[in-house]
């Protein structure tokens, strides 16, 4: 029988380690390298008697807690030198409930594999499987070179023993991210292609918010495919699944090994119960952005292998580049329509929202009024309190307008103390109301302007309508802007109507 060669850095390896590998009756030789013990010596030839020169099935580290890495790091080349056929196995010894909450405690799989390591149990439970699936691969297993300091991370390699198809499928679900611009797109493209290279019985990519490291992660569902046996069951009463969605319904039913994933970034195999579950975290930059989870449910289902936690683990940096990119891309959309000062919409998004509304009013026979209001005498108080008072007192406005209007309405600063509140499906009429409540609202504020002041200000409102007065964006916008021009040189602090309909209240 094949046997293991166990590195100890104790006089006696971790008990879980030992039992582990005797419930599997795999023998072992134990070679102790406390206190720096790694001399000639400590390299035997062959295995326990009777196995002659027969190459060990594997080389396995007991690792404890805090293993230094310099040391481990030479350990391994010496091993590696001695027995080249055996692959490297790192075995982690159970989590203490303080080395739970510290990740650096533990290194991680990505450096153990650059150290040279072939595979990693992450506990002595899973060591016999980890060892069946190495033995299974063979002795030309590939394994990350530690004498090569360039070579590239694991997580940045796909598994060398990867089919054509399943190659192909890899490429074009990476570069079918390149085309998608918002998250749950690309949370939803990634998983329609890794439901196609590794089976699942659901697929679920989960945000991960920036908690510091006394509180728990808050695990946020962006996208789902496939249900699990029991999850596909419906409850009659259930409603809130039923309205939510499969995504939102998922919400606090990450596994222990996402938030395992989380905590630690590294990939995480896991059995949860009847399920099997395995958990790739989705890192940008040096922070988890999310989670890729996996789960194969029931008593026959089978364990993830190393297999395709490696394939998950090379696909889940371009997924995790894609989601970032796409909240960068969302953001720089948002910031482009947006005032930088108020924080209102600006012209652009002015523009093509008008450009929408109005052909749904044609479609629908709807009708579309814009209001254009311009502050009363407003460089007066730029000129006798400063700018920084002005651009303030332009912030307190936005909030008066906000709160006098519906928030189906859209309120835009159009330039320099002119704001433009787009009011949909509203008639003419009805939009007196509005207009004249904005301007009660207006004139009624008391504006600090920052800096406890009271000052008092008042506006002048222009009032066009879609399709009475206007047929095009620019049209209504002109239409509305005239008629502000009228009250203005009325009386100010009034709402005058585009057109012949213009009124004074």
């Amino acid at each position: 029988m094949r046997h293991v060669i166990l590195f100890s850095d104790e006089n006696v390896p971790a008990r879980g380690v030992v039992e582990a590998l005797r419930g599997e009756g795999i023998p072992s030789a134990t070679i102790n390298v406390s206190n720096g013990t790694m001399g000639e010596h400590s390299f035997p030839a062959t295995g326990p008697q009777g196995d002659g020169a027969q190459a060990p099935l594997a080389v396995v580290f007991d690792l404890a807690t805090g293993a230094e890495m310099a040391s481990l790091h030479a350990l391994a080349l010496r091993a590696a030198a001695a027995w080249p056929e055996a692959p490297l196995v790192a075995c982690r010894r159970e989590a203490s409930s303080e080395e739970n909450g510290d990740a650096s405690a533990r290194l991680d799989a990505p450096t153990l594999r650059r150290m040279g390591f072939h595979a990693v149990a992450n506990e002595p439970s899973q060591l016999p499987a980890v060892l069946r699936e190495v033995e299974a691969l063979g002795s030309n297993a590939s394994r990350t070179s530690v004498e090569t300091p360039e070579a590239a991370p694991a997580s940045l390699l796909l598994p060398e023993r990867l089919g054509i198809e399943r190659l192909r499928a890899a490429f074009e679900m990476v570069a079918s991210l390149h085309f998608v611009a918002d998250r749950k797109g690309a949370a939803a493209t990634a998983l329609a292609g890794l439901a196609a290279l590794v089976c699942a019985d659901r697929w679920t990519i989960y945000l991960v918010n920036e908690a510091g490291k006394a509180a728990e992660a808050l695990f946020e569902p962006l996208a789902v495919r496939g249900l699990t046996a029991s999850e596909r069951a419906l409850p009659e009463g259930d409603w809130r699944k039923a309205l939510m969605g499969d995504a939102l319904a998922l919400a606090g039913a990450q596994s222990g090994a996402a938030r395992v994933a989380a905590r630690h970034a590294e990939t995480i195999r896991k059995k949860e119960g009847e399920r099997r579950v395995v958990a790739v975290p989705l890192v940008s930059g040096e922070r988890v952005v999310g989670v890729l989870e996996a789960v194969r449910e029931g008593s026959q289902a089978r364990q993830f292998s190393i297999g395709d936690a490696s394939l998950l683990s090379a696909l889940a940096l371009p997924l995790a580049a894609a989601l970032a990119n796409s909240v960068r891309v969302a953001e720089a959309e948002r910031l482009s329509q947006t005032d930088d000062l108020t924080k209102l919409h600006n012209a652009r998004h002015l523009r093509q929202f008008l450009t929408s509304e109005l052909k749904r009013a044609r479609r629908y026979g709807s009708t579309v009024t814009a209001m254009f209001l311009d502050l009363d005498d407003f460089k007066q108080v730029n000129d006798l309190h400063g700018h920084l008072v002005g651009s303030h007192v332009l912030m307190e406005m936005a909030g008066v307008i906000l709160g006098s209007v519906r928030d189906t309405d859209v309120v835009a600063r159009y330039g320099g103390d002119e704001f433009v509140v787009i009011l949909p499906e509203t008639p003419l009429e009805q939009s007196l109301y509005v207009a004249e409540r904005v301007r009660e609202h207006i004139s009624r504020h008391i504006f600090t302007g920052g800096r406890s002041l009271r000052l008092c200000l008042t506006a002048s409102f222009g009032v066009a309508s879609f399709p009475q007065h206007a047929q095009s964006p620019q049209q209504l916008i002109a239409s509305a802007d005239a008629a502000m021009y009228e009250a203005k040189a009325a009386r100010k602090n009034c709402v005058r109507f585009a057109a012949e309909t213009s009124r004074d209240f």
